[in-house]
């Protein structure tokens, strides 16, 4: 029997958790200290910690984990009222950062013309700053008080729909490469799972809701929940090849309106908390390797990081704005959907797959997932600092 993955955990809680407690005392979230712990322990520095499947399937049930309580804990009123807003949010934050990757990747590499090899290369840069993780940002809003407000409901509604049109285009890119791909079938097949889910999440609140009325705060209430949360996932990408994270963002959305949705919630957090959660933030640390890094590679890297980054503020901010939202809220909005995690990785992957990526720039994305996941939460908590708590914070 292998026992090594026992140490390996051992060694990331402990990790995650001293410098988690570090990171609170240094005013900053939690999260940034769990993922510098990965960083510490991973390839990176120390190396006593390796990537493994097992630790990737404990980290994608973590954030599974964290998207279902991020859906049980919205406010479907304030979420439909966002939906417009959300919607154009997210696809400017598609738009921009696209033309910015395509952008940055022909002024270092030139520019091609369309419909050449280095033209689908270029626009793959763009694709994959596309992709928002809201990982990272749920985390910092609960931990701030601030995600059932009115500007966490905008990025999370605004993340799970840039999601969306992040994975079409990104079929389309593929589709114009190679003829066997279907954009339209993706696209068709997107907007069957939302009917799907619109239709059997019905049916399933109804069922939910008779359970919790006769069996009130009892614990098979979570579990079929997290049942539920599974479910979804497998679901939304075997099925319709949409992220799992948005099948267990939905599971959330569907048991929201419970009265025992936060005791749901409360159970989820438990084991979110103290195994799930630390391993999903560490496993980014753990990813990165910085070996091989040439000065032009480097070069690179950071436009690619300011780039993704800045594209994300300018679009999704101005989109806000253009809708009412001022000041620190824009930014807010704007540096909320900035971070990116395991999308950007399976699209990259997807890339070296298809031959839109080399495998060279691998790195950079490593790069911008670790700057933008510690730099976003620090961010968030400085421009909601001063600010009284409140629904529409």
């Amino acid at each position: 029997m292998q026992i090594e993955f026992f140490k390996d955990l051992a060694i990331i809680i402990l990790f995650a958790k001293l410098f988690g407690l570090l990171a609170k005392k240094l005013k900053a979230p939690q999260v940034v200290g769990e993922i510098v712990a990965g960083l510490i322990i991973g390839p990176s520095v120390l190396g006593i910690v390796g990537q493994s499947d097992f630790l990737a399937q404990m980290a994608e049930i973590g954030v599974l984990l964290l998207m279902f309580s991020a859906g049980l804990e919205t406010d479907l009123k304030e979420l439909l009222k966002t939906g417009p807003t959300a919607l154009a949010v997210a696809c400017a934050g598609v738009a921009v950062p696209l033309l910015g990757g395509w952008l940055l990747y022909s002024c270092f590499y030139g520019f091609s013309p369309t419909g050449s090899e280095g033209f689908y290369r270029a626009v793959f840069i763009g694709v994959i700053m596309t992709a928002t993780s809201v990982g990272i940002t749920v985390q910092t809003l609960r931990e701030l008080g601030r995600l059932k407000g009115r500007v966490g409901t905008l990025i999370m509604s605004a993340a799970i729909i840039d999601d969306v049109i992040g994975i079409i285009v990104l079929t389309f890119v593929i589709g114009l490469k190679t003829p066997d791909s279907k954009p339209v079938q993706v696209i068709a097949s997107t907007l069957l799972f939302f009917v799907f889910a619109g239709i059997v999440g019905f049916i399933i609140y109804k069922v939910f809701k008779m359970i919790d009325k006769k069996y009130p705060h009892q614990r098979r209430i979570p579990i079929l929940g997290l049942a539920l949360c599974f479910a979804l996932a497998y679901i939304a990408e075997k099925f319709f090849g949409i992220a799992d994270i948005t099948g267990a963002y939905v599971a959330g959305i569907i048991l929201c309106s419970l009265k025992d949705s936060e005791y749901i919630a409360e159970k989820m957090d438990i084991s979110s908390y103290m195994l799930f959660g630390p391993i999903f933030f560490a496993s980014i640390g753990l990813k990165t390797e910085f070996s091989g890094f040439t000065a032009e590679l480097l070069l690179f890297s950071l436009g690619f990081v300011l780039v993704a980054m800045i594209t994300k503020i300018i679009g999704c901010g101005l989109m806000s704005a253009a809708f009412g939202y001022r000041g620190r809220d824009c930014l807010k909005v704007g540096v909320g959907m900035m971070t990116r995690g395991e999308v950007a990785l399976i699209v990259s992957q997807k890339g070296l797959s298809v031959g839109l990526l080399d495998p060279v720039y691998f790195a950079s994305v490593i790069l911008l997932i670790i700057c933008s996941s510690i730099i976003t939460p620090i961010v968030m908590k400085l421009l909601y600092k001063g600010e009284p708590e409140g629904e529409n914070a």
